[in-house]
């Protein structure tokens, strides 16, 4: 029992897997239990067992099988995991359960199997089944058999694909078990109730027997349609709607819905394909030439055997089907033509649509020889053209069959048509549209008139097909002029038709046709002005019958023609509404005067024809008045116009009688019905009197109201025939110039222009000139419309009229045809209609090419010039080539109809001559364009093999290739190319080139359409095979088509066909699959529909979406923009415009748009929280994947459906890129604006753009880029700090887009790190860089690696995570890589730390092989020999790091400012610094002279020498004036000021030559001094500062050096300079938009300037530098006070950290920061604290306290602590709040350090004396420990014994003590000696006479020099600045501190002196008052002197009282000291020259 008890504690799912079987049982039963109580599908419980539901249905005893199985089944039933188990729980049940004895178990193993199915896992669960088949247990083969049975009739053949299970049923039917075969006929029957008759083929070969008892039981089944009883999960909602309907006795309304459920089965699709052409008798091809007919008759025999196959293999059939063509046309044996029929029929019915390429051939042969009069002939032929016919579209053989209508045979004629009405059977409204129907209808009607009985039948049959087809409405405008009688007979056959696609009654047909056709139709005519000429689409006629559902008003028809218009040549703008055309029969003059008299006034009608002109003018004017009040219905028109033209009519000889005449047939035209009868009567007058000067204008007005009313094309057609039938030349150029006006008003649509073109060549030729001219200005309006194509009819003119066309083309160029403003709406009171012609337009069609006039050439293509192209010589087959070429040239546009050249050209094509290949390709390129649309009918036989020839192995006959398949696409469309398995079986040949070719082209073409054909699924293995194909170009290909596939096939169907693959591929194709997903295009949205229905009032809602699709589509959202403009300009409401403004969406409702006006971002209170929390818990995926699975995409979905608006999510998860910018830029929109929403959604955010850096998109990419940064720039200045989950879900994956291959990208990427470090710690960071480093792309490491070095450059070696030895091992492995630029780049970085740690480096890297070690030690050389460039790099990253705006951005997008800094960076490491490391060391040379010189003891604290340059700030300073002021006088007029002008004078302040940088300034200063223009330079102030800081760099470096240069010139030059930015620093708000880096640049610039010895050597250099100290003042001033402190602290932090900077441009660095210190209490409201105290911390992080006592000066420390003092003093406590942007405040003592000063804040008055203070910090002091207090006097005592720094012991013990009064030191001198312990006493007597002997300063705690006041200077001319005076006694220290300096100046001593009393460094405590030591002596006398005054001023800045710049508190003593130093300074100067 022991073993019992120990399973029994077991967990559930441990049970489950036990060895004892009671275990396992229990476990099920369980986990039965757990299952069944589960309510959620998706609970994570599910999960535990999925890798255990195998081994429930394989348990290997049966009593625990069973349980097993049960639990198995309600797991798969309920869980939503199960999905994943399929393959082997299946493959299980198969195995192990159908082979049991127990009938319960096989039952259980069917239910999981159907509930697999159930759950959408049908096929799997088929496939397992299937192999099932195959095991040699029947036991299990017939449990297979029984479950599809099961499924197949439970869930229908919609589900269970019969196509395999069909193809194994013979196999089964020969098994010898018996019971298999029972169940195979089991599932015959079963397969049979659904596909009925498909099932007889594939079963024919089976036994007799067999196949009889099928038959009976087939018989017995019930004849109406199944039903499945079981539903998918996704269908079970339609399930419940049967039940209902059933419960609800619906029944039969479910059947018919149900009807639809049903498949229907192809038997063709399960029939297996037989391959024919290798089975021909060999001599076949000889044999059918014989001459014997019954060698010709056994030849075809043998054929008929072998098309006898249901389904045979696509090949290249070309030459068999040449064969029975000649057989059908030429054969003399009509018993052989029969039999060929009957071959041809086999083929088609065979190959089906693969028979399409040949269908064009063998249409004429057919159609022409049924002149044979015998029967069975005439009926071969007949099933031969209706089999050939279902293998193509009626659009392909039109031209053929149209063109055997015209035959005189009467047998031809009716079989022709009686073929038309088979072939309109098989047509529906869509596939038969008015372009088609339009030609047979014609060529119908003259049949109906014909003089045989026979064809006119046929032609009414053919008719009335037609009419039942497309319904009244269609049919009716082409059979205006049939009479009545011919009219019925065509209803009548009408209604005896029966359709193949099911009978619908004529009103159904017609409402069917209203969908489609004017859908089509505005496609094509919004698509008119783009290159989509969808030739399938109908020409847009049928625009015109768009409205006519709606009720339909005036209002609405202008709008209607709009969308589909706008110039687009194919559309019909004449009419909105469909107007029917007034017919009316001509009337007897008498009927006419009687219905005018009925009208007219009596009086009126007398006096017409009176001799008395005045009569006649009287009678007009009543005319006109009547004609005025009449009604429309009641207005007589032609008898009206035939009482105007009655005598005197048109011969009228006063003109006012005339113009009245005319005017009067204008308002008749306009306010009457008014018909083309009319219009005869009065046009002939009309044009006579066009060119009339007087009545000219009234003659046009009446002729274009006759053109609105009859239509423009017939109008126009009438007048160009009656004026050029006259021979007066005034006519034909008014007529021409009328017509020019008529086409821009009424649009070219409709217009005949092959007719036109003739009268045109008539009037280029005429000669007159002023004919001439209207011949040319009406061909440049046609041109407008119909384009270049025009001028292909005029080529043969003479050259001089050519240019004079040309030069009109030229005018029109880039103009667009203006919008019709005529003929679009007509008065729709009238319920006239428009007849036959009014159909003109679809003439016109949707392309110009359609109005071309085409040339037959198929005469031309003789056998002669047929058999040199194939000619065995290459010469003459070039020859034959020329040939063509000359014939396609000579005819430009031909006839569809070329004879024999395609397989001429066919054989060319494969030549082995190369250039023959690529001049058949460019032959075939021309042929596309001569034939236009019509090169159709040749893809199959011509295009198929020019895509063979894109596999070739030479560059240029693939490039030709390709473009001639693109010629040919662009006149075909893609649907051809894509039909049949042509383009399949391309692709799966296994050719390399063809392959990339052949996807490259699909992958372009495919996102341009909105469908393709089916068989394009054909191409998917062959595709999946590329994707793995050796070659990385065809693997590229591949993966960049699978988008575009997958657009059109769905992810599902593509998925599927993964099925066939190897387990290995299949995973990888899936994983593209995925990715491909994200990336699918979205289809061109087909123009919607709604244009054609509007309903009532919505008319202008409707509109919307017209121009949406448009707008949206992928393949032309440029060009449509212009046309949808164009297309609403017309007749739009308001409203819809006002939408349009906005991005339309695709939905119709305009409500959504408003929608948008609210937040986008919804705050969810604690909603972030929660979702970490999930995904802590793990109830959510972690952000963690590879590539994006759905799941995820689902996941972040799901999370952004509460908190982002609706709308806003859709465009973000929509599959069209497009949709994403929008998104995009919607957020950018909103960032400002809901800053809450976006730091609340952050998360959701972050993780959105991570899975854009997954799009292959490049526009998205940036776009997500250019808003991360505004998102991190807002995240810094809200002190926001990213969350751990939200760095992780999002650093990684913006790192994997730093290996971008495109520049601006990556520079984009690394502006968004930089940003970063504002809102996440660089030293978090540095981890997920350091995982970049590990990619495999090499542009990645190298970026990471260089990042890395940045981010040590700028926070200090503690940024390397986890330590910096673990790092830097990572980094110097990268040494090695085979990548340059990642060796350069780790090399760089390493060398990066070794400026910042130095030879500890080495320590750290650990081992590196030798090569590795020399490189790196070569570069560090290299980089120790260009001291500045370090300092440089980190001058640059600064700025990026603290700021954060002026990361070094794209330049393109951000201004040419940060770029440059960039390459001022390169300028900056080139230059080096030479002269300033030269000039540092002779100015240090100068204070040791004076040193030396000066016998005087001084101790001092401030800079030397150049202090007294800075005081003259303060006395009044004179701007030098800009020598040159001549501004060049365009700059106004010429340059307006725009950014552009800005840039290019701004470029030119840094040029070399001094006179153009000069005058560059002036223009600058030009603009700057006007208040109104200054404006001009926002936004460039950065880049002009860095041209003229790159200015100073060049003078300093080249310009001073240059002997030959004018020393007066750069003076001058540094005025213009000084002068310049002076002005710019006056105007506060172009001086705040200075950014840090470009601060720090141009302070460094003037403070080296400052010190240039060389100037002050000039005339007028003192006044130069006075002017930089006045600049230095303004800078600090005026410029933003975050940027310039910030750039003060980065500038000392560098020129402490340059070996090369000299001390005194340190201090002059911190003089700058002193005065700022002073401006503080004004300005510190402006400041942003938390990026200063950044910057204090990265400072004392780099410069801890240690390293601090290392300078030779204390002031860096001083500065600090002043600085530190004040920001406390004026923040208070809050200070503490401010150091948010600090990631580790324990890398410094920065925090530390504000503490302690917080806690003297309360005692930190300013009249504090300092004793109290001193009390202060004695009583903090005292909590110190003992023990501490010991080590500090050891320390001190340490310092008294050592040499160098004895004076600083005695100073710091001096200090202790007097601190400590009770400290007691007795210990620490009773073990010294005697000698030692006198030295210590005596020394401390000495500094307490130097202390003590004067007035004590009262300092405030920690103020640093500056704040400390000088005393009144004593009569010895020297000054002391701590209280220390010359006057005393001086003790050896003086001494001692000479020699220390005599001793550095020899080289022999190169400590370091001490700053800072040591204590205050151990107790880090700031409250002691900082004083100086000893060793200050070391300072000149003159310095101090210089000092003076500044002290002086600084005075009461504790007490808070700050002085402006112009206050001098100087003694006069301290005056007089400058007077004398300035007299020293001379001569020392003297001296030394």
């Amino acid at each position: 029992m022991g073993d019992d008890s120990e399973w029994l504690k077991l967990p559930v799912d441990q049970k489950c897997e036990h060895k004892l079987w009671k275990a396992r049982l229990s476990g099920y039963e369980e986990a039965l239990k757990i299952f069944q109580k589960i309510k959620d599908e998706k609970s994570p419980e599910w999960s535990k067992f999925l890798g255990l539901i195998k081994k429930f249905v394989t348990d290997s005893n049966a009593v625990v099988q069973l349980k097993g199985l049960e639990a198995a089944l309600v797991y798969v039933e309920n869980a939503h995991v199960a999905g994943k188990t399929t393959g082997e729980v299946v493959s299980g049940v198969v195995s192990k359960v159908f082979n049991q004895p127990k009938a319960k178990a096989k039952e259980l193993g069917i239910e999981i199997c159907l509930m697999y199915i159930e759950i959408e896992k049908g096929e799997a669960v088929q496939e397992e089944l299937l192999k099932g088949l195959d095991n040699k247990n029947p036991k299990i083969i017939v449990a297979c058999i029984e479950t599809l049975r099961k499924a197949l009739s439970e869930f229908g053949s919609k589900i269970i694909l019969l196509k395999p299970i069909i193809k194994v049923l013979p196999k089964l039917f020969e098994s010898r078990e018996k019971a298999v075969r029972d169940e195979a006929k089991l599932i015959a029957v079963e397969i049979y109730r659904w596909i009925r008759d498909a099932l007889r083929p594939p079963l024919q070969n089976i036994n007799s027997v067999q196949l009889k008892e099928l038959e009976e039981e087939w018989v017995k089944l019930p004849t109406g349609a199944p039903k499945p009883s079981r539903f998918l999960r996704s269908q079970q909602e339609l399930e419940a709607k049967l039940e209902q309907q059933q419960s609800a006795g619906g029944d039969a309304e479910g059947g018919g819905d149900d009807g639809d459920e049903v498949p229907q089965i192809d038997a063709y699709e399960l029939l297996e394909a037989v391959e024919i052409l290798s089975k021909l008798p060999k001599d076949f091809y000889d044999k059918i030439e014989a001459k014997k007919w019954q060698e010709r008759k056994e030849a075809l025999e043998a054929v008929e055997v072998l098309v006898k196959n249901p389904k045979l293999e696509a090949g290249d059939y070309a030459d068999l089907v040449k064969a029975l063509k000649k057989v059908v046309g030429k054969d003399t044996n009509v018993m052989l033509v029969a039999l060929a029929a009957k071959c041809l029929t086999g083929l088609a019915v065979g190959l089906r649509k693969k028979f399409g390429q040949y269908a064009g051939h063998v249409v004429p042969t057919i159609l022409e020889k049924f002149k044979e009069k015998k029967p069975q002939v005439v009926q071969a032929l007949q099933e031969a053209i209706d089999a050939v016919f279902l293998t193509t579209t009626l659009q392909n053989i039109s031209e053929d069959v149209l063109a055997v209508m015209d035959n005189k045979n009467p047998t031809i004629k009716q079989q022709t048509s009686l073929f038309i009405a088979r072939s309109f059977r098989h047509c529906t409204a869509s596939t038969l549209p008015k372009s088609l129907l339009k030609p047979f209808c014609a060529a119908l009607l003259k049949h109906i008139n014909d003089s045989a009985p026979e064809v006119r039948d046929a032609a009414f049959e053919a008719l009335g097909t037609a009419l039942k087809v497309v319904g009244e409405k269609a049919v009716n405008p082409f059979l205006a002029d049939v009479d009545k009688l011919k009219l019925d007979k065509i209803k009548e056959c009408s209604e005896k038709v029966e359709l193949v696609h099911g009978k619908k009654s004529g009103l159904a047909a017609e409402k069917k046709e209203f969908k489609p056709v004017p859908g089509r139709a505005a496609a094509s005519g919004a698509a008119g002005d783009k290159d989509t000429k969808d030739v399938s689409a109908p020409k847009p006629g049928p625009l015109k019958k768009a409205p006519i559902s709606k009720a339909g008003g005036p209002s609405k028809k202008g709008k209607t023609a709009a969308p589909g218009g706008a110039g687009s040549i194919g559309t019909k703008n004449k009419k909105g509404v469909e107007t029917k055309e007034i017919v009316e029969p001509e009337l007897s003059i008498e009927v006419c005067e009687e219905k005018a008299s009925a009208v007219l006034p009596p009086t009126c009608i007398q006096l017409l024809d009176s001799s008395n002109w005045k009569e006649r003018l009287a009678c007009m004017e009543e005319f006109q008045k009547a004609v005025e009040l009449m009604d429309r219905t009641e207005m007589p028109c032609q008898a009206l116009v035939r009482m105007l033209a009655k005598k005197p009519g048109w011969k009228e000889t006063n003109f006012q009688v005339m113009q009245m005449k005319l005017h009067i047939v204008a308002l008749i035209a306009q306010k009457g019905n008014f018909s083309k009868t009319s219009a005869q009567v009065v046009l002939d007058g009309l044009v006579d009197k066009i060119g009339d000067v007087k009545c000219g204008n009234n003659a046009k007005e009446a002729i274009t109201a006759i053109a609105e009313a009859c239509m423009l094309p017939w109008t126009a057609e009438q007048v160009m025939s009656i004026a050029f039938s006259q021979k007066n030349p005034k006519n034909q150029s008014e007529t021409l110039n009328w017509l020019s006006n008529a086409i821009k008003e009424f649009s070219i649509a409709g217009l005949n222009v092959k007719a036109f073109i003739s009268n045109v060549k008539t009037a280029l030729a005429a000669t007159n000139p002023a004919v001439r001219t209207s011949a040319i200005t009406l061909l440049g309006v046609m041109y407008l419309f119909v384009g270049p194509t025009l001028r292909m009819f005029f080529e043969d003119e003479k050259p001089a009229l050519l240019s004079q066309i040309d030069a009109e083309f030229e005018k029109m160029q880039g103009q667009k045809p203006p919008a019709p403003t005529r003929g679009i709406s007509k008065h729709s009171t009238s319920g006239t209609d428009e007849g036959e012609d009014g159909d003109e337009p679809d003439d016109g069609g949707n392309d110009v090419v359609d109005l071309l006039p085409r040339t037959e050439i198929s005469d031309k293509i003789t056998s002669e010039l047929v058999s040199k192209i194939g000619d065995k010589n290459w010469k003459i087959r070039k020859e034959g080539l020329d040939e063509v070429t000359a014939i396609i040239n000579e005819a430009k546009f031909i006839q569809p109809n070329i004879g024999e050249l395609p397989t001429a050209l066919k054989g060319r094509l494969n030549d082995s001559n190369k250039i023959l290949v690529q001049q058949t390709l460019n032959i075939l390129q021309q042929l596309a364009v001569a034939m236009g649309p019509n090169i159709k009918q040749h893809v199959k036989n011509l295009g198929i093999p020019v895509i063979t020839v894109l596999g070739d192995s030479k560059n240029n006959v693939r490039a030709a290739a390709l473009a001639t398949v693109n010629a040919w696409a662009e006149q075909t469309g893609m649907k051809e190319w894509l039909e049949g398995e042509d383009l399949s079986e391309e692709l799966k040949k296994e050719n390399p080139f063809l392959r990339q070719e052949l996807l490259g082209w699909l992958a372009e073409k495919l996102p341009t359409l909105r469908s393709t054909p089916t068989d394009l699924i054909l191409c998917v293995p062959h595709l999946y095979s590329c994707l793995e194909d050796r070659n990385g170009d065809v693997r590229k290909k591949a993966q960049d088509a699978l988008p575009s596939f997958m657009m059109h096939l769905g992810y599902e169907k593509m998925a599927k066909a993964t099925g066939k693959l190897k387990p290995t591929s299949k995973d990888q194709v899936l994983a593209m699959l995925e990715k491909a997903k994200a990336n699918m295009p979205a289809k061109p949205a087909a123009p919607a529909k709604a244009t054609s229905k509007p309903i009532g009032g919505s008319a202008p809602a409707k509109f919307q979406p017209t121009s949406a699709p448009v707008e949206e589509s992928v393949s032309s959202t440029i060009e449509a923009k212009p046309d949808l403009k164009k297309a609403k300009a017309p007749g739009v409401s308001s409203k819809t415009k006002s939408v349009q403004g906005k991005k339309v969406p695709s939905k119709t409702s305009l409500k959504e748009d408003e929608d948008k006006s609210g937040p986008i971002f919804i705050v969810v209170p604690n909603g972030k929280e929660q979702r970490m929390k999930d995904e802590k818990g793990l109830k959510v995926l972690k952000w963690n994947f590879t590539t994006p699975r759905d799941e995820y995409i689902e996941q972040l979905k799901t999370q952004m459906s509460s908190c982002v608006a609706k709308w806003l999510q859709d465009e973000m998860f929509h599959s069209d890129f497009q949709h994403h910018n929008k998104a995009l830029a919607v957020m950018v929109d909103h960032l400002e604006s809901e800053k809450e929403g976006v730091i609340g959604c952050l998360d959701l955010i972050l993780k959105w753009l991570t899975l854009r850096f997954f799009d292959t998109n490049t526009s998205v990419l940036m776009k997500a880029l250019e808003y991360l940064k505004l998102l991190f720039t807002l995240l810094s200045e809200e002190e926001y700090h990213l969350t751990e989950n939200e760095a992780s879900s999002f650093i990684p994956y913006l790192i994997l887009k730093v290996g971008e291959p495109k520049d601006v990208i990556r520079k984009d990427v690394r502006a968004i790190l930089n940003r970063m470090c504002l809102v996440y710690p660089a030293s978090k960071m540095f981890p997920f860089i350091m995982e970049g480093t590990k990619s495999k792309n090499s542009k990645q490491r190298a970026e990471c690696l260089e990042e890395l070095g940045c981010l040590v450059e700028s926070y200090g070696m503690n940024v390397c995570q986890p330590t910096p030895g673990k790092a830097l091992k990572e980094i110097a492995i990268h040494i090695g890589d085979r990548d340059n630029a990642v060796r350069n780049a780790a090399l760089n970085t390493i060398v990066t730390v070794y400026n910042v740690h130095g030879d500890q480096v080495f320590k750290l890297i650990g081992n590196l092989s030798e090569k590795d070690m020399s490189m790196l030690e070569e570069r560090i050389k290299r980089s120790a020999k260009r001291p500045s460039v370090a300092p440089v790099k980190q001058v640059e990253e600064k700025p990026q790091r603290t700021q954060g705006i002026n990361s070094n951005a794209n330049m393109l997008r951000k201004g040419p400012a940060e770029d440059m800094s960039s390459k001022l960076n390169q300028a900056r490491s080139m230059s080096g610094h030479p002269e300033t490391a030269q000039m540092v060391r002779r100015e240090f040379q100068l204070d040791l002279d004076e040193i030396e010189n000066d016998n005087g003891t001084v101790r001092c604290e401030m800079p030397e020498l150049v202090q007294h340059k800075l005081d003259d700030i303060f006395e009044p300073v004179l701007i030098p004036e800009p020598k040159i002021r001549a501004v060049s006088p365009h700059f106004d007029d010429m340059h307006s000021n725009t950014a552009s002008t800005i840039n290019f004078i701004i470029s030119q302040v840094a040029s070399g030559d001094i006179n153009t940088s000069i005058q560059a300034l002036t223009q600058i200063d030009e603009v700057l001094r006007q208040e109104d223009k200054a404006e001009a330079m926002s936004g460039h102030i950065d880049q002009f500062l860095i041209a003229t800081f790159m200015q100073l760099r060049l003078i300093y470096n080249t310009h001073m050096a240059d002997e030959k240069l004018e020393k007066d010139e750069i003076i001058k030059l540094y005025s213009c300079i000084i002068g310049n930015m002076i002005s710019l620093f006056q105007i506060e708000s172009l001086a705040r938009e200075a950014s840090t880096g470009v601060l720090k640049d141009l302070m460094h610039g003037l403070i080296t300037l400052m010190l240039d010895s060389r100037i002050e050597d000039l005339e007028e250099g003192q006044q130069v530098i006075r002017s930089v100290n006045l600049l230095v003042v303004k800078v600090l001033e005026k410029s933003d006070q975050t940027n310039i402190l910030s750039a003060l602290l980065v500038l000392l932090q560098d020129s402490l950290l340059a070996t090369a900077s000299s001390p005194k441009f340190s201090e002059l660095v911190m003089k700058c920061l002193w005065r700022m210190v002073r401006l503080l209490p004004d300005t510190i409201n402006s400041i942003n604290l938390d990026r200063i105290l950044l910057d204090i911390h990265i400072f004392m992080k780099v410069f801890p306290k240690e390293k601090l006592k290392q300078c030779k000066s204390e002031f860096p420390i001083r500065t600090l602590k002043t600085l530190l003092h004040t920001l406390c003093k004026l923040k208070g406590p809050k200070i503490l709040d401010h150091l948010t942007m600090i990631d580790n405040k324990n890398e410094s003592e920065l925090e530390a350090h504000l503490c302690r000063m917080m806690k003297h804040s309360m005692d930190q008055t300013s009249s504090k004396s300092d004793k109290e203070t001193e009390k202060g910090a004695s009583r903090i002091d005292e909590k110190s420990s003992k023990a501490k207090v010991n080590d500090f006097l050891a320390e001190i005592f340490k310092k008294i014994g050592s040499k160098e720094n004895t004076k600083e012991g005695l100073a710091e013990l001096y200090e202790y003590k007097k601190k400590y009064s009770d400290a007691d030191i007795e210990p620490f001198l009773k073990n010294s000696s005697q000698f030692f312990q006198s030295y210590v006493e005596r020394g401390l007597r000495v500094i307490e006479m130097e202390r003590e002997g004067k007035g004590r300063i009262p300092t405030s705690t920690g103020i640093s020099p500056q704040v400390e006041v000088a005393c009144v200077p004593t009569p010895t001319s020297t000054v002391s600045s701590i209280g220390n005076t010359n006057g005393e006694e001086v003790g050896p220290s003086v001494y001692l501190e000479r020699l220390k300096i005599l001793r550095q100046r020899c080289g022999l001593d190169n400590t370091k002196q001490d700053d800072r009393p040591p204590l205050t460094s151990l107790l880090s405590k700031p409250s002691i008052p900082p004083v100086a030591s000893s060793t200050d002596m070391l300072h000149s006398k003159l310095s101090q002197l210089r000092e003076s005054r500044e002290q002086h001023q600084h005075t009461d800045m504790d007490s808070n009282q700050t002085h402006s710049a112009g206050t001098v508190t100087s003694s006069s003593s301290s005056t007089t000291n400058i007077d004398d130093l300035k007299k020293r300074l001379e001569r020392i100067k003297s001296s030394r020259k």
